[in-house]
């Protein structure tokens, strides 16, 4: 929307041209010339700003989550958020990292390629050290994970990927399927150095260190369920989600309500002068016939016919035919 002048800016305005401080020729030309913006295809944006909000919106999901879990893990201070969210290079992206790193390769199904988790050295050191009863300390070694160093860190990222897995489930339902652990980013190749990824940094503090934990997504992979990042699929979804949530439970509510059935064994009229005289062993004569059917009645309302008889040496009905609505029927 453009700017509004007030009337003392318009009349310093005219001031200034009548004055010949400006010219009034040189602003019409700043308006007609083209505006050019610089374009840099090597970083291609297939990303919509819609769709980085979402996975932004996902991914701090993701921070609370292991938050929380590596918290109550290691049992010392954890602290991880969203530092930053970009699409750039894949290649850029291998560079932007140390040569010397902890990298989680895994699958996410069915989602169809392979996905990234980068961290530092420095956490991921931390974090073994706390495993292993230490104060969290990071040790400056990557080149050479041992067996058991590996076995551990190996589960670590595999709860990790469960907890990534939590933090997509509002979008789609993934598998996430740890593949490798590599150290150096070179020997990587996941797709082409052009393709485009999206990187989501996050920043980590655990105990006295910190460090990046770098999220790598290639747009590759995400292509089928793009549309499923637009907030307004978002928000119909959540929507959907709520009306057939709320139908479940009002059906488990109805379904659970107490409902009176009745077996009417027959009628009688009597006088109100009879009602009152009737004592114990009075015979009362009812206006059903024995081989006719009886009316069970649901909620007061006439259902089904049955016939009378035992079940277990208690009294019981039969249903034998089911009474459709507004249907007429003989006694």
């Amino acid at each position: 929307m453009a700017d509004i002048l007030s009337q003392g800016e318009i009349d310093a305005l005219l001031s200034a041209i009548s004055t010949g401080e400006m010219d009034a020729d040189e602003l019409k030309k700043e308006e007609t010339e083209k505006k050019v913006k610089v374009y840099d295809f090597k970083r291609a944006l297939r990303f919509s700003k819609d769709q980085i909000r979402s996975l932004s919106r996902i991914h701090e999901n993701y921070a609370r989550i292991l938050t929380t879990y590596f918290s109550a893990q290691l049992r010392t201070f954890v602290q991880i958020s969203v530092a930053s969210v970009d699409q750039l290079p894949y290649d850029e992206f291998i560079r932007s990292i140390p040569k010397m790193t902890i990298l989680n390769v895994f699958e996410a199904y069915p989602l169809d390629g392979r996905l990234l988790i980068e961290v530092n050295p420095n956490i991921a050191y931390a974090m073994l050290d706390r495993l292993l009863g230490g104060k969290g300390v990071s040790v400056n070694k990557v080149d050479n994970l041992t067996e058991i160093e590996t076995k551990i860190m190996s589960q670590l990222f595999q709860r990790m990927l469960s907890s990534f897995q939590e933090a997509w489930s509002s979008v789609v339902d993934i598998d996430p399927i740890p593949e490798d652990i590599e150290v150096n980013p070179q020997f990587l190749q996941m797709v082409s150095p052009n393709e485009t990824v999206v990187v989501i940094s996050l920043s980590t503090t655990i105990a006295e260190t910190t460090g990046m934990i770098n999220i790598c997504l290639p747009h590759v992979v995400l292509e089928e369920i793009l549309p499923k990042l637009s907030v307004h699929y978002w928000m119909q979804t959540k929507k959907r989600q709520r009306d057939e949530g709320e139908v479940q439970v009002l059906e488990q509510t109805v379904r659970s309500a107490p409902l009176l059935i009745q077996a009417e064994l027959g009628r009688s009229e009597i006088s109100i002068e009879d009602f009152l005289q009737l004592g114990i062993g009075d015979v009362i004569e009812l206006d059903q016939e024995i081989d006719k059917e009886l009316v069970v009645r649901v909620g007061g309302d006439r259902k089904y016919l049955a016939q009378p008889g035992k079940h277990k040496n208690q009294l019981a009905v039969q249903v034998t035919e089911v009474v459709e609505e507004g249907e007429e029927f003989e006694r």
